[in-house]
């Protein structure tokens, strides 16, 4: 376990143990230089770090057999020393041996959840909701309406995309579900006020990018949107891993056209549990939006135009 002080300094807890989580983007990511930090000061600490008691092993010290076990090496004449235990967590940890070894790690050990590279939860349904790319908006709302008043998680394909269907939303009419951003655009105290409020259930709709998937831990999120179809399967696993934690039930919906369909399947095989599902919405749910539709279009236009006229500072 490791701690941040107020002098902005890493210092060891002293168990012996260290945990990652979220490690492939940790790999891919700068992070003020986060990772060297902590490898120099668990070198520096090496040293100094001295064998615990047999009782802090779930194995006795005579019982050792292996250079792995309970994370005690053998060293010079054979007497025990022990090493630091790394444990790195990811749901789409990479296999780049460049990468992997800016880890440190000694004598590593890859344990996998399920057979493939990739997993889907275990209670997570996934769907597939194809429809016509004019009216995608109003296939969203149907599929909103039908799920009542549960959380729903919407992903977009950008921050841009983001902003632009949050205020086409919020223009239609007699919508009476609470839809809002969570996006880099925004200032952050305004990001941590909007998912405090999802969190309470101040609204029932979120929608974000995939740039901010991961900050998202929110209990009772029943459903997750696919609003675009995601490139890769690792952004699919990230979406949907936004809903079925743990022992919950989730589900999953990816909106697409004709021909993205044969694409997603391709997709979505690359993962264990990746079996999808048709939801079908009635044309005559589609057919009697319309007419609002064609309000809200004006609306949203109109909101573009003031937005283009302000001067800038």
């Amino acid at each position: 376990m490791w701690g941040r002080d107020g002098a902005g300094y890493l210092n060891p807890s002293g168990d012996g143990d260290e945990v990652v989580d979220e490690t492939d983007r940790l790999l891919r990511e700068a992070y003020q230089s986060w990772l060297p930090t902590v490898l120099e000061l668990i070198q520096s600490n090496d040293d100094g770090f001295s064998l615990p008691s047999a009782s802090f092993f779930p194995c006795s010290a005579s019982a050792l057999r292996t250079r792995r076990r309970c994370g005690v090496e053998r060293g010079f004449k054979d007497k025990p020393y022990p090493r630091l235990a790394k444990m790195v967590l990811s749901a789409t940890l990479t296999q780049d041996p460049g990468r992997l070894i800016q880890l440190n790690l000694h004598h590593p050990l890859l344990l996998k959840a399920g057979q493939m590279r990739y997993r889907l939860p275990e209670n997570l349904e996934s769907y597939k909701l194809i429809c016509e790319k004019k009216v995608k908006p109003l296939y969203l709302i149907a599929l909103l309406k039908s799920l009542g008043e549960e959380k729903c998680l919407v992903f977009t394909k950008s921050v841009d995309s983001t902003h632009r269907l949050c205020q086409l939303l919020n223009c239609f009419e007699d919508l009476r579900i609470d839809i809002k951003e969570y996006s880099s655009l925004q200032h952050q105290r305004v990001r941590s006020k909007t998912l405090n409020e999802f969190r309470k259930g101040v609204f029932q709709v979120l929608l974000s990018s995939d740039a901010l998937t991961r900050e998202m831990d929110v209990e009772g999120v029943r459903n997750v949107i696919n609003y675009d179809v995601p490139k890769f399967i690792k952004t699919y696993v990230h979406r949907a891993g936004r809903t079925a934690r743990a022992v919950q039930t989730g589900r999953c919906f990816t909106l697409m056209s004709e021909d993205e369909v044969r694409r997603f399947k391709k997709l979505i095989g690359k993962a264990e549990g990746g079996s999808c599902l048709d939801h079908i919405v009635p044309s005559s749910q589609i057919e009697a939006l319309n007419t609002t539709y064609e309000s809200a279009l004006t609306k949203y236009k109109e909101i573009i135009s003031k937005t283009r006229k302000k001067p800038k500072n």
